[in-house]
């Protein structure tokens, strides 16, 4: 079986793909983790084919003696200080990140490494200037430290595929939601509230526009990319691509719960809260050749399944 290891494996997606990995019979997988965001009871539990080592990517004598024991076949980095009020609270930490992102791709061009899978946002677009924000003609715009690092890990990819030859994927995530995603983001966080009754509370008025993927399409697109060498050295924006207000996904929320949970609006975040965020998914669709979850669909999955 090929060797696969995955950073942020404690967290929401990291979780999922490593869990939807371990158990396809094709991969042995080694997940990483230094629990700043990530969670243990997210792990896959253990089997002859997943293992996990709590480390820090950011500290190359702990992630080095993994990788170079191990002779990964594919390297998934999805290890990152996450989370927009974290990020914007933590700045310094956050540029932390770019030194594991080094740590990572010296160490994947000198164990022989076949592709390194990348986790970037869509933060790096910022304030968008173009709808449906596209992979190659919309400009990477934001100045906010978790943007900025995004971005630098990109440019970090494609200079080491041209100086050494290491191939790479970029996936541009967009809101992911699902069963293991952490209480700091806005679908576990609602579903959560409605649930317990408790009232829901929104920055601002409500109508910044975002797009939800449900976490199966995320790994299903993942999956093809990594079975058929889709998207070599090339970047994918994996998300939906159906907008909804924020206000509007509380409402559907309450309803699909049958809560009595009320909408509470709190004064607008200062930065870090785009007005709107929808992705041209075109290069997803046509690997996934499937329909997306719908949302009112993959949040009954997720209230069925849910970990948070």
């Amino acid at each position: 079986m090929n060797k696969v290891l995955i950073t942020g494996a404690a967290g929401n997606i990291g979780s999922a793909l490593a869990h939807k990995l371990s158990v396809s019979g094709k991969y042995q997988v080694i997940g990483v983790d230094n629990f700043l965001t990530g969670s243990a009871f997210k792990l896959p539990q253990s089997s002859e084919s997943f293992q996990f080592i709590k480390a820090d990517v950011n500290n190359f004598n702990d992630i080095s003696c993994i990788m170079t024991a191990n002779k990964f076949e594919f390297v998934f980095h999805y290890a990152a200080v996450v989370g927009v009020q974290r990020t914007l609270d933590n700045p310094i930490k956050v540029l932390e990140d770019i030194q594991g992102i080094k740590n990572i791709l010296d160490l994947s061009k000198n164990t022989g490494v076949k592709r390194v899978f990348y986790s970037s946002s869509s933060e790096v677009y910022g304030e968008p200037v173009e709808f449906p924000q596209n992979e190659s003609t919309t400009p990477l715009n934001s100045r906010l430290p978790y943007a900025v690092v995004k971005n630098v890990g990109e440019s970090f990819l494609r200079s080491y595929q041209k100086e050494y030859g290491l191939p790479f994927t970029i996936f541009r995530f967009f809101n992911t939601y699902g069963p293991r995603q952490s209480e700091d983001f806005v679908v576990a966080k609602f579903l959560k509230l409605a649930i317990e009754g408790k009232p829901i509370t929104l920055f601002g008025d409500g109508m910044q526009t975002r797009t939800f993927c449900y976490i199966e399409d995320n790994l299903e697109t993942t999956w093809q990319c990594l079975e058929n060498n889709h998207c070599i050295n090339d970047v994918m924006n994996l998300g939906n691509d159906q907008e909804i207000s924020i206000k509007e996904l509380a409402q559907r929320i309450i309803n699909i719960t049958s809560s009595k949970s009320s909408i509470i609006h709190l004064p607008a975040l200062e930065e870090g809260d785009m007005t709107r965020r929808k992705p041209d998914i075109s290069k997803m669709k046509a690997i996934i050749n499937r329909p997306l979850t719908d949302l009112e669909e993959g949040v009954k999955l997720t209230i069925k399944q849910r970990m948070f």
